[in-house]
């Protein structure tokens, strides 16, 4: 598991200083990114050898509204790994442990040349299957 601490801003909040509902896969994109550089894994080397990961598919169970000014944490678990494609199981938390979103998300790597799948590469799958 991965854990990465979120302030919500104002620009994350609609009029009523509530979160945007589009702005929760913002949040869980940067915990995801920021998973990738703890374990040493920069994505413009990975452009570089024409590797990339893109959603292929999210769903998001709304709990209840984050709001403005609020400090939270979005906890990330990779739940299935294939050879192309990972399933992250994410969730928004405060300090209490209270769900203010969670969400599956499915994303695959992919050949940014021709947009096909291609396996994962081999250092960042042992990183996410814990090193083993």
């Amino acid at each position: 598991m991965f854990r990465w601490p979120i302030s919500v801003y104002y620009e994350d909040t609609d009029a009523g200083g509530v979160v945007y509902h589009s702005n929760y896969l913002n949040f869980f994109e940067r915990a995801r990114s920021e998973w990738l550089k703890a374990i040493h894994v920069k994505q413009t080397e990975l452009l570089q050898q024409d590797t990339a990961f893109v959603v292929k598919h999210a769903t998001l169970d709304f709990k209840r509204p984050a709001k403005f000014e609020q400090n939270l944490i979005v906890e990330s678990s990779v739940i299935d790994m294939r050879k192309t494609s990972l399933t992250f199981e994410q969730q928004l938390l405060d300090e209490e442990g209270n769900c203010y979103c969670s969400g599956e998300i499915i994303v695959v790597c992919v050949a940014l040349s021709r947009m096909r799948p291609k396996a994962i590469p081999m250092h960042i799958a042992k990183e996410l299957k814990g090193g083993s």
